[in-house]
């Protein structure tokens, strides 16, 4: 990596920013690790609004994919609460913390647009994530657990990510998992053109992969799924047959090679079933490419004989010659994204110093918007008008001035010469030459004053 970080000032890190990741990856957890905390679908929603539940919490997304679970949050306090949190996931254990990264701040913000650009991917530079990463963020608006912190950070990620691809060659020929997957069934086990290749699943993974495979062209090609309507689909894009889920037991022995990547929380392929379907091919060897998480081949499968099976942990390997021949473009966009992350912490700082000010305006809104309605019950009473404008102007300036003026009584007794300073810059003494206009200018209150 081509560290850049020396773009962000020591004082980069608001003391009160409150930004936290929490998570594991391919890098820190095993897929064993992996596969147990991984959130399903239908178990993301839940789960946020359970997060959102914390007292520290204000927003939070999750991103779970096969290759990371991660927990983005705007909270109060260290984070702690969300590794707590993250340790009731019914698929924890006690060692979970040994395998937990942390990245507060401007770490977050650089960890997360390093994610959306495919820099910290199993596969350097793919483009899958950028989508699973949209995903996240638009659960969590659905949710309600977004809100403006976080949407603008990820916002950010989005356009980061794009700018990476736009002036780097980091996706330039983009590669995937799948594409990984089936190009080790070219290299190594099979010649596809002469294959059977059975695909389990019909998602995004599964479509990449069929579509390598036609590109490689593979004799035949067949597609089992739980819902058969979204297999026959796949299948009529690409020339291939579908088949149902409960068939697959037929057509196993059919199969050269199977690549599986399906939502299944339970293998798919079990001991019993690829024994028989050995036994079938008289022992002809089966390559299994198991592309999910959690895994969707039984783990046992890999100890038969004649079966060669890989998970996404053991394609790590395989695809260490596409991170050397994408090394160049990612230290470029790294490049980018440590400017993009100095910028986003500068905003921020910039958005933190005008809170005040904000908090000023709304107090003088709010001020003015009772004096007036206060005036016009008068006006309406009978009072006449010139009254009420007198009567308008004093209870302006009193509702105006009080907050100050307690606030400068108390600096006078305290000894807190700083805000006494700070007062003296924003409202200073008038000059002789003011003399006229000091009648219509509202003098600096004092502390001695009354409220």
């Amino acid at each position: 990596m081509n560290d850049n970080r020396s773009l962000l000032p020591a004082s980069s890190a608001p003391e009160r920013m409150s930004l936290y990741v929490l998570g594991i990856n391919h890098q820190t957890a095993p897929v064993s690790l992996r596969e147990r905390l991984a959130f399903a679908d239908e178990t993301l929603t839940p789960a946020l609004h359970s997060l959102r539940e914390l007292p520290e919490v204000h927003e939070a997304v999750l991103l779970s994919t096969c290759n990371r679970t991660e927990l983005y949050a705007h909270v109060d306090g260290d984070g702690q609460p969300l590794a707590h949190w993250l340790a009731t996931h019914p698929g924890a254990n006690d060692d979970l913390h040994a395998y937990l990264y942390r990245h507060r701040d401007a770490d977050a913000v650089r960890h997360l647009f390093r994610v959306a650009s495919g820099l910290d991917s199993l596969v350097l530079g793919e483009p899958q994530i950028l989508g699973q990463v949209k995903q996240a963020w638009a659960t969590s608006r659905e949710a309600g657990t977004l809100g403006g912190q976080l949407d603008r950070l990820f916002q950010q990620a989005f356009a980061t990510a794009k700018r990476t691809r736009t002036d780097t060659r980091i996706g330039a020929n983009p590669v995937s998992v799948a594409s990984t997957a089936v190009r080790l069934a070219q290299d190594s086990f099979a010649r596809l053109n002469d294959a059977t290749v059975l695909l389990i699943g019909a998602g995004e993974t599964i479509e990449l992969a069929a579509r390598h495979l036609v590109e490689a062209r593979v004799q035949r090609l067949l597609v089992a799924n739980r819902t058969l309507a979204h297999a026959q689909a796949l299948a009529s894009r690409h020339g291939g047959m579908a088949l149902p889920l409960e068939e697959l037991d037929k057509h196993l022995a059919e199969a050269d090679v199977v690549i599986s990547a399906t939502a299944s929380r339970q293998p798919i392929l079990r001991l019993p079933q690829v024994e028989h379907a050995l036994r079938q091919r008289r022992h002809r060897p089966m390559m299994l490419l198991d592309l999910a998480v959690p895994r969707d081949i039984e783990q046992a499968v890999g100890e038969l004989r004649d079966i060669y099976l890989y998970t996404v942990d053991d394609l790590e390997r395989a695809i260490e010659d596409n991170r050397r021949s994408r090394r160049e473009a990612a230290e470029q966009a790294e490049a980018i994204i440590e400017l993009q992350t100095a910028r986003f912490i500068e905003q921020w700082h910039a958005s933190s110093r005008q809170q005040p000010l904000l908090q000023l305006r709304a107090h003088g809104e709010v001020a003015r918007a009772d004096a007036l309605a206060k005036a016009r019950q008068q006006l309406a009473a009978g009072l006449p008008p010139e009254q009420a404008l007198e009567l308008l102007a004093h209870t302006l300036t009193n509702r105006l001035l009080h907050a100050p003026t307690v606030a400068l009584r108390e600096a006078a007794r305290s000894g807190d010469a700083e805000l006494t300073r700070a007062a003296e810059r924003m409202f200073p003494p008038a000059s002789d030459g003011d003399a006229s206009t000091t009648s219509r200018r509202p003098s600096l209150p004092s502390a001695a004053a009354d409220a």
